[in-house]
């Protein structure tokens, strides 16, 4: 199965008053870990929206386990968990260092056109992209994926 990973580096601006990670910043650090699985799937979002569609999350969830505070780093493990006609739904792991979890999520997503925002399907934006996703989204179901990690 496969599971991008990138790592980010905490910044004292995305820490509360308490030096922790304040926690709508795990919302940039999902789509920053989404936009790198599409990357390395050989795949750019922007180039989807150049096409005249979009993405929008429809749905969303986060479980907050290990607080991650400034001066660290965070690894953000991404992956296609099911892909069906019309959403996507990818799974997350956002890690500390040492590989202790500080936050599990989900987040669904549509494909709809940008001037009416209808759904469409990402097998007719991009026949190829759409077989992709279905051939990790198929892993990642065979391997039991929920929690990559435990």
């Amino acid at each position: 199965m496969y599971i991008s990973e990138k790592e980010i580096e905490i910044r004292y601006a995305e820490t509360d008053q308490m030096g922790v990670v304040y926690h709508a910043n795990y919302l940039v650090w999902l789509e920053i870990g989404r936009t790198q699985l599409i990357k390395d799937l050989g795949f750019t979002y922007a180039g989807m929206e150049a096409q005249g569609f979009l993405s929008p999350v429809t749905d969303i969830s986060i479980q907050y386990k290990a607080a991650l505070r400034y001066g660290t780093k965070a690894i953000v493990k991404t992956w296609v968990e099911s892909h069906g006609r019309l959403r996507t739904t990818y799974g997350y792991e956002v890690l500390h260092e040492d590989g202790t979890i500080a936050a599990k999520a989900t987040s669904e997503h549509a494909v709809v056109k940008k001037e009416s925002f209808r759904p469409v399907p990402l097998g007719k934006v991009d026949p190829e992209w759409d077989a992709k996703y279905k051939e990790v989204a198929r892993e990642a179901a065979q391997d039991g994926v929920r929690n990559p990690t435990a």
